[in-house]
């Protein structure tokens, strides 16, 4: 009888994304990975926070022809080319409400690059953005396309990072401007397929 095929590190979806055998992914089926997109070992997803239909179910239409609303089941959006390195921890943003915490989804765009040990909890993080290692994205951040975050940084709860801005700091604060052509697909997209093809 043949030796079996060793398995490798990742798992590739029909999309192309890689996820590591090792990464700690819960509640898949709240989880939307929009294609080619790494995910590395020991990264933690919690597609499990989500918002259920049932705590949304007050508010909505007593029509029964009308579909339930689809965005409350989705927990984390990842969209294409994007990275997700050893350790970084991604969980959708809350809201206390009544001693009741209401998650909403954290959507994440295309060529995003989270580093190691982040942890992000984001309400959107635009395309091209750069988070660097041991980062800290406080609740309900919006991180706008082509910003940012620089090692160790800390980013507090509800703020909004303009786009092309490098932020640094605990708390973060704006250090300065990135190159208007960093983000371009020649360059820092080009460097997002490279990871890609890197993994095996």
């Amino acid at each position: 009888m043949p030796p079996k095929a060793a398995k490798g590190e990742y798992i590739e979806t029909d999309t192309g994304n890689k996820i590591s055998r090792r990464s700690q992914i819960h509640g898949t089926q709240h989880i939307m990975l929009g294609g080619k997109s790494i995910i590395m070992a020991d990264a933690v997803v919690r597609g499990d926070l989500f918002r259920s239909q049932s705590s949304s179910s007050s508010q909505q239409s007593s029509d029964p022809n009308a579909k339930p609303a689809q965005q409350n089941t989705i927990a984390i959006s990842i969209g294409r080319y994007s990275f997700i390195s050893r350790s970084a921890i991604l969980r959708p943003p809350s809201r206390l409400s009544r001693g009741v915490h209401s998650y909403t989804t954290l959507h994440i765009g295309h060529h995003v690059f989270v580093g190691e040990r982040s942890v992000v909890e984001a309400a959107k993080v635009e395309d091209y953005v750069t988070i660097g290692k041991d980062a800290v994205i406080g609740n309900m951040v919006i991180l706008k396309e082509r910003c940012q975050v620089l090692d160790g940084a800390v980013v507090p709860q509800g703020m909004v990072v303009p786009s092309h801005c490098v932020v640094g700091g605990q708390p973060a604060r704006i250090l300065g401007d990135v190159s208007i052509a960093y983000g371009v697909d020649g360059l820092e997209g080009g460097l997002s397929r490279e990871r890609y093809r890197s993994i095996r």
